[in-house]
C-alpha cells in the first residue's frame, strides 16, 4: 500500500516483516523480521497501512490473526484482535484501509465480514454475512474506500467486486451492485485478490487466477 507520506509499504509475508521504500525504490526502514507472537514479532504479514499522523498498522494471519500498531519510527505500541469469530477477532485479516477519520478498515476474510476500528483498536463497526447474494460476502480479500462513504469489496470466493454505501436511516451498509462473475472471459474474474482505486475513480482488479489485471469504472 501507499502510506500517508507517499512511501510504499510492502508486506513481506514469509519473511515476517514490512519493508518501507521511497517512491524511487530506496529502502527506508524495516518493521519486524522475527517470527513469533511477541510485541513487534509477526506471523505471516498480510498488509500494512499508515494513518495521517504517521503511525503504522500491520495485519498478520496464521495462529495470531491480529493487528499491531507502530510509531512513525517503527516502535511497537499496541496490538488487538486474536484468532476467533467474535467481535474484534479475526480469521485472516487479509487487507486494510484508512479513512479520513483515521479509522482502520479490515477485510476479515474468513469471517466474511468487514470490521472498522479506531486507532487504539476499539471496534466501531462490523458488517457482512457469509453468502453469495447481493449484500452478502464470501471471502472478502480486499477493500478500497470511495467517495461519499462508498466501499468497494473484492470477494475472492464470489469472483466479483461489490459496491456498498452507508444508509444513514438504517445505520447499515447496503449493496449498490456487483461487477464480475466466475470465468476467464472479458469482464469475468477468477479468485480476485486485490483492488486499487485511482484518482479518477477507476478500479483496478487483481484477477489472480486469470493471471491479469482488469480495470472497471463503478
Amino acid at each position: 500500500s501507499i502510506g500517508s507520506d507517499g512511501n510504499l509499504l510492502v508486506a513481506d509475508t514469509h519473511y515476517y516483516r514490512v519493508l518501507i521504500y521511497s517512491p524511487h525504490g530506496k529502502l527506508l526502514n524495516t518493521i519486524g523480521g522475527i517470527l513469533g507472537q511477541g510485541p513487534g514479532e509477526f506471523g505471516q504479514v498480510t498488509d500494512a497501512v499508515q494513518d495521517s499522523k504517521g503511525y503504522y498498522y500491520v495485519a498478520e494471519k496464521g495462529e495470531y490473526d491480529r493487528i499491531q500498531k507502530f510509531s512513525p519510527e517503527g516502535e511497537f505500541l499496541l496490538q488487538w484482535g486474536g484468532h476467533g469469530r467474535g467481535p474484534g477477532q479475526f480469521v485472516l485479516p487479509q487487507s486494510m484501509a484508512v479513512d479520513e477519520h483515521d479509522h482502520i478498515w479490515v477485510a476479515d476474510a474468513c469471517n466474511h465480514r468487514i470490521q472498522v476500528f479506531d486507532t487504539e483498536g476499539k471496534l466501531l463497526k462490523m458488517w457482512g454475512s457469509e453468502g453469495r447474494g447481493l449484500g452478502e460476502l464470501y471471502y472478502p480479500y480486499d477493500l478500497v474506500l470511495g467517495e461519499n462513504g462508498d466501499v468497494y469489496v473484492c470477494e475472492y470466493g464470489n469472483h466479483r467486486v461489490q459496491k456498498f454505501t452507508f444508509n444513514k436511516s438504517t445505520g447499515d451498509y447496503e449493496s449498490l451492485g456487483c461487477w464480475g462473475t466466475n470465468g476467464r472471459g472479458e469482464g469475468e474474474l477468477h479468485n480476485p485478490w486485490g483492488l486499487v482505486r485511482d484518482s479518477r475513480g477507476k478500479i483496478y482488479v487483481l484477477d489472480t487466477n486469470n493471471h491479469r489485471i482488469q480495470c472497471v469504472k463503478m
